[in-house]
């Protein structure tokens, strides 16, 4: 019987590791749209979030990617970091979020528009279904680690939420987290 060593490793410390990996990151000058308002203070330069991932080549129905997202503790103008956020292309494929680091939210929206949170901290999971447009928010003051886990055909579909944008911001005011309406408009 021969025994091989798997070609990925995660690690909560390190993080993911294999030569099959993805990674991207956003820049707040790449995300300052997704924001209310401008903040001429933060650097362009200023990491916003990495998402590092392993994507299945194939993209097939019932294939799997895993990753994991990493959100740093910026506020822009006060507002609370988060990702871009999205809708699966492909409606019927489902999510899970674990949070593995940090405290935040994960934002939903349905197709509707109808907004509501989930509190994520270390060890919550999050089962997202696929109808509902989903961002993670960074309400604490470390980094908010989050390992993902979704059908690699599911695609993003961005273009859906800056037609719809999400109806609620959240905020940091004397370290309390408030919640404003207003979507991107």
């Amino acid at each position: 019987m021969e025994v091989k060593r798997s070609p990925i490793f995660h690690d909560f410390d390190t993080g993911l590791v294999s030569e099959q990996m993805e990674t991207s990151t956003k820049l707040y000058g790449d995300a300052v749209s997704f924001y209310a308002d401008k903040d001429q203070n933060l650097p362009p330069d200023t990491l916003m979030y990495t998402v590092a991932c392993i994507n299945d080549p194939d993209r097939a129905e019932g294939h799997l990617n895993w990753g994991v997202s990493m959100l740093e503790p910026v506020c822009v103008c006060g507002e609370c970091n988060m990702t871009r956020g999205h809708f699966h292309s492909d409606l019927n494929c489902q999510e899970y979020y674990w949070c593995a680091k940090g405290s935040g939210l994960l934002m939903l929206m349905d197709e509707k528009g109808k907004c509501w949170c989930e509190q994520m901290e270390p060890g919550t999971l999050h089962k997202i279904d696929g109808h509902h447009a989903h961002r993670l928010i960074n309400t604490g003051e470390e980094r908010l680690d989050v390992i993902c886990v979704w059908n690699s055909n599911a695609g993003h579909d961005y273009a859906r939420v800056e037609a719809m944008p999400f109806p609620v911001r959240v905020y940091k005011e004397d370290g309390e987290v408030i919640f404003k309406e207003g979507g991107n408009e």
